[in-house]
């Protein structure tokens, strides 16, 4: 049985080598979270599931897709002889939601947090076979980050199935007593160079960092650093002028970077690595990239899937969700409510894809009055600092927005979504001085020094949506969102500004006859009235497109979205990512010359 997922989960960041546990586990519900003292710690599972895939996904073999409280997993593996001398790692990509990790059923880690990775070392074992069992608890009355995942049973308007568990993949890697955390590697394009911080495990004396950087696999820059007893070194590659060449869309440019550290002039860990050279700027009311203004005709893309919910089936759907996009005309993506594995993104940098960083942190609704029911923890900044230090050395992120759709009325005192939302633009801006940071996308905007304003709007009258959005972009004059119970944000400030969600045009040919008699409503949902041909779709989709590329105030905008996604019909494509329109008159309408030009974009 051939290994699902099985190609390396952390390509910005890989060592040779390394063990995929992806396949078959040892599974089993727990309703009541009493396992632990039914014994599931120590005895045979009863059901067998393939990892990555969540329970509720067909291609896990298990498909439960009510309610899962608590799972466990249990897998035997063979540690390979050959890493005899190292210790070694065992990498979980990703588990939904609170994780607690026992090897030889000895408690290693406990990690909240359903979106990013962890990490348990198991010392030295290799050569012997070791057992790891994993308890995952994901209790749905608990106000926690889990984006779009339905909290009723069913799926319902913009809210699909659930995800349980272990969902990325598992693996393992051997590495020596000191070994190389996670690079930070910075572009700087004025003095065309990487700025590379490298913390390091286990310091010891008499050991070296090595960071090479080379171009079409010739080596144009080296430095060696002697690392000390620090537990980070860092060090500039300057690339020498005849050999700059920046990443942009159209020509995304990567370099190679190996890294290294040696003692006693034996190489005793090494990464290889990439990066992109360009820089992120703000002038007036344009985000520039590398010195020019390029309009971002960014789509919404949920990264939903029909046989694996949060989970590509394989490496080449990542690929082709991207390589659609494009052909539709885009060039990037808000990763909505969802954070996205590392393999798209590693795809996003080689393709010259823009995307905007986000975290999935709807789950904090309390009920309530509409506007005032958003109660986010002190574990979301917790969470989007484990996201940001992932994914802030890929070239393809121009922008991070820690929050969506907050909704909460402005108050006379200081509320817990002010503090969560003040503390998440703080933690991006900390963590990362190179892309701008949006405090949150629509609705509670709460940080006046946030470096993007935007706002969502899915009207569907043209004349309405021209009058409001053909309006200069100035203090007052902005649409801002509001809700019934009175002001969520504070006003626009001046800066940049963007649409970061409009259209959803519903469309579904096979229903479209049925759209008067509304017998499609259970199963078929999108925003504002239907089109009643495909015709008042292309009408609307070029009559909005036009507007905003034709406001010079605009520095982009987001469509509403890549693809349907279980009952929500209003994609360029459909889930099976089957194209719905002519992508070719798509792609024209947000390409033309004469608005890009008009705009001052490319």
């Amino acid at each position: 049985m051939s290994i699902p997922r099985n190609e390396y989960p952390r390509p910005q960041f890989a060592r040779t080598d390394w063990l995929c546990l992806n396949g078959e586990w040892e599974f089993e519900i727990d309703a009541g979270d009493s396992g632990k003292e039914r014994g599931l710690l120590a005895r045979k599972l009863t059901q067998i599931i393939t990892v990555p895939f969540c329970p509720e996904s067909e291609l896990s073999g298990i498909g439960h897709v009510d309610f899962m409280n608590v799972v466990w997993y249990r897998k035997r593996v063979m540690v390979p002889a050959e890493w005899a001398g190292r210790q070694v790692l065992l990498h979980f990509q990703a588990v939904d939601y609170d994780a607690t990790v026992w090897v030889d059923g000895e408690e290693l880690v406990r990690h909240r947090g359903g979106s990013t990775p962890f990490t348990v070392n198991l010392g030295s074992c290799a050569g012997n076979e070791v057992e790891i069992v994993v308890r995952a608890r994901d209790f749905q009355q608990e106000l926690k980050p889990q984006g779009k995942q339905s909290r009723l049973y069913h799926n319902h308007t913009c809210h699909y199935t659930r995800t349980t568990g272990i969902w990325q993949t598992v693996w393992m890697e051997p590495v020596a007593e000191t070994y190389l955390l996670r690079t930070r590697i910075t572009p700087n394009l004025a003095d065309h160079s990487f700025w590379i911080e490298q913390p390091v495990s286990g310091t010891q004396q008499q050991l070296q960092f090595q960071a090479v950087l080379s171009q079409d696999g010739v080596e144009i820059a080296r430095q060696t650093v002697d690392l000390g007893k620090a537990f980070q070194v860092q060090t500039r590659l300057e690339i020498p002028q005849e050999l700059v060449r920046v990443w942009e869309p159209g020509d995304p440019y990567l370099y190679q970077l190996s890294f290294s550290l040696v003692k006693d002039g034996h190489v005793i860990d090494r990464v290889e690595s990439y990066a992109g050279l360009r820089g992120i700027s703000i002038e007036g009311h344009k985000v520039l990239l590398n010195g020019k203004s390029v309009f971002q005709r960014l789509v919404l893309d949920q990264g939903y899937y029909p046989d694996g919910i949060l989970t590509a089936p394989n490496e080449e759907a990542l690929v082709r969700d991207i390589e659609l996009s494009m052909a539709a005309g885009f060039n990037g993506a808000r990763l909505h409510q969802k954070v996205f594995e590392e393999r798209f993104l590693y795809h996003a940098d080689r393709l010259g894809y823009l995307v905007w960083g986000e975290f999935p942190d709807w789950g904090c609704n309390q009920g309530g009055p509409a506007g005032d029911n958003q109660q986010p923890g002190a574990t979301y900044i917790t969470q989007w600092l484990e996201e940001l230090e992932r994914d802030y050395s890929h070239p393809s992120i121009v922008g991070w927005c820690p929050l969506n759709e907050t909704w909460q009325w402005m108050k006379d005192q200081i509320t817990v979504l002010d503090d969560v939302t003040r503390g998440m633009f703080l933690a991006a801006k900390a963590m990362d001085g190179t892309r701008p940071v949006l405090d949150a996308s629509g609705y509670a905007h709460r940080v006046p020094e946030a470096d993007i304003y935007d706002s969502h709007n899915y009207e569907q009258a043209l004349d309405k949506f021209s009058a409001t959005f053909s309006l200069p972009v100035v203090k007052g004059h902005v649409f801002e969102n509001e809700v019934p119970e009175g002001r969520q944000s504070l006003p626009y400030h001046g800066g940049p500004y963007f649409l970061s969600e409009f259209g959803g045009i519903w469309w579904n040919e096979a229903l479209a006859q049925q759209m008067n008699s509304g017998t499609d409503r259970e199963v078929s949902w999108g925003y504002g009235d239907r089109p009643r041909n495909i015709e008042e779709v292309y009408e609307r989709f070029e009559g909005m497109c036009n507007v905003l590329l034709d406001n010079p105030g605009y520095f982009g905008y987001c469509y509403t979205q890549l693809t349907d996604v279980f009952q929500e019909m209003n994609g360029i494509f459909d889930f099976q990512r089957t194209p719905k329109f002519d992508l070719r008159r798509l792609h024209q309408i947000q390409t033309r010359t004469a608005a890009i030009e008009a705009s001052g974009a490319q």
